[in-house]
């Protein structure tokens, strides 16, 4: 592996463990759709705060808001898949340490597809 190659030491990459955190924070994502909808719009909101403190002039920050707002929501989408990293991580972790390493992976298979199937019925509806 190159991490052996560049550093003196050895790093250990569990990646059972990432795949079945990954699995998890995935279902958790689509199955938890209104949490998610809330990380997003706590992220833009504070990503709009933090940013108007950048502007000096009121006219350059009112010329430019529309492009800023638009890349701040992109933003805030893709810093709320990092909360259900750490709740997917967790989930695996807890399975992994009751149940076993396979079932933990299984679960987090079987979690995918039910709330990816439970995603596809709550877009239908609205």
């Amino acid at each position: 592996m190159i991490f052996n190659e560049l550093f003196p030491f050895r790093i250990a990459i569990d990646t059972a463990l990432i795949a079945g955190a990954s699995l998890w924070s995935l279902a958790l994502y689509l199955g938890l759709a209104s949490l998610r909808e809330w990380f997003e719009e706590m992220f833009d909101r504070w990503f709009n705060f933090a940013e108007r403190s950048m502007y000096l002039s009121a006219e350059e920050f009112e010329r430019t808001r529309p492009a800023r707002e638009s890349q701040n929501a992109f933003y805030a989408s893709i810093f709320a898949i990092f909360p259900f990293l750490l709740l997917g991580f967790f989930c695996d972790y807890g399975l992994e340490i009751g149940l076993g390493r396979s079932w933990a992976i299984s679960m987090g298979i079987l979690g995918c597809f039910c709330c990816g199937v439970f995603e596809l019925g709550r877009r239908n509806q609205t």
